[in-house]
Order: C-alpha cells, then structure tokens, then sequence
C-alpha cells in the first residue's frame, strides 16, 4: 500500500513538473516565434510540402541548413515533455510514440495558424513539418532510454520489497504454525490415569 502510494506521489510529481515545462517552454516559442516582424515584405504562404525546402537549399544551402536546424529545435521540448506528462513507465514505444506525434502535430499547426495574425508573420507548412519531424527525433532519442532505465530501476525495488511482503508472511505463518502446534499439543495431551503408589 506505502509502495502504490508512494509511486502515485512520484507520477504526480513528474505529471505537475511536465505541465509546468510545457508551458514554459510553449511561453518561450510565442516570444521568440510569434511577435510582429518588422519586415517591408513577406512571402505568401505556403501550403505545398517541401517548396520552401528546396527553395532555400537551391539559393543558399547553408542559410537552408540554419533554417532546418533552428525548426528543428523549435518545438523538440515538446517530445519529451508531452510523455512526461503522461507519467507512463510501462508505455509502449509504438503508443507513445505515435501519442506523441500526434500530440506534437496539433502543437505545431497551432503555431502556424497563429503567424496568420501576427504582423511579418506568414504561415509554412515545411516550419510546421520541421517543427513534427523535431518532436518525433527528440522522442526517440531521450524517451525510450529514460524509460527502460526507470524499468530497471522499479523491479528490483518491487523485487525487494515482494521478498520482504514474503517473509514477513513467511515469518507470520511460522509463528500462526508454532501457534497453532502448541494448541493441538495443549489440546491433545493424553491424559495420564491415576496410579496409586504402593505401600
């Protein structure tokens, strides 16, 4: 019961510390994604995957290479901080990794959506699909190391304190043994018939 308790307590604890990093982090993306660019011009939109892409590494590959690596890193937080607040030891790679995605892709379309109301802003759906592919290399590179180490950790105190539940019943049950001898003994003792001692 003290071990359940404790382990609620600690998934509490990484659950409230996730939500907290998350909105902080998601803070730090509207300050540094989200204010008015003061620009005299910007491009319209894109909505075709990849044009900006290829756009970019054609003109100026290193330019492109800046760019690719900063999107990247712009939401890749996220792919950690999403299961953590999830608070799952025992999730699967295959769930959580698509949760995560998932999850990441909705955080990414509403940033694009809100450069749409931003002055020198204009939306890119290869930012957002950078911004997924961050989420999802972030995720695999942190997340199922971390876990199978919480997994390695956990069995061997549950171990433990499996063996120390067992002879603390094992000790229990000797002595409810031992009771119980001694009462069958108590309670059988043959009685002896008087004999009388002659003169």
């Amino acid at each position: 019961m003290q071990r359940h308790a404790t382990g609620g307590t600690a998934a509490l604890r990484f659950r409230v510390a996730g939500v907290v990093l998350l909105v902080l982090h998601l803070t730090a993306v509207w300050w540094f994604t989200l204010r008015p660019n003061a620009v005299p011009w910007v491009d319209a939109a894109n909505l075709r995957p990849l044009t900006t892409i290829r756009a970019e590494f054609g003109d100026d590959p290193w330019s492109a290479l800046r760019y690719a690596v900063e999107s990247l890193f712009v939401l890749a937080p996220a792919g950690v901080l999403l299961p953590l607040i999830g608070g799952r030891v025992n999730a699967s790679l295959a769930g959580s990794f698509a949760r995560t995605v998932f999850a990441g892709s909705m955080l990414a379309l509403v940033v694009e959506l809100l450069k749409t109301t931003v002055p020198g802003q204009v939306a890119n759906v290869d930012t957002m699909l950078l911004y997924i592919l961050g989420i999802a290399l972030a995720h695999l590179a942190v997340v199922p190391a971390t876990r199978a180490r919480l997994r390695r950790r956990h069995p061997a105190g549950r171990a433990a304190g499996v063996a120390h539940a067992a002879g603390a019943a094992g000790t229990e049950g000797a002595e409810a043994a031992e009771r119980t001898a001694d009462g069958k003994a108590q309670g059988t003792t043959p009685r002896i018939t008087r004999v009388e001692i002659a003169p």
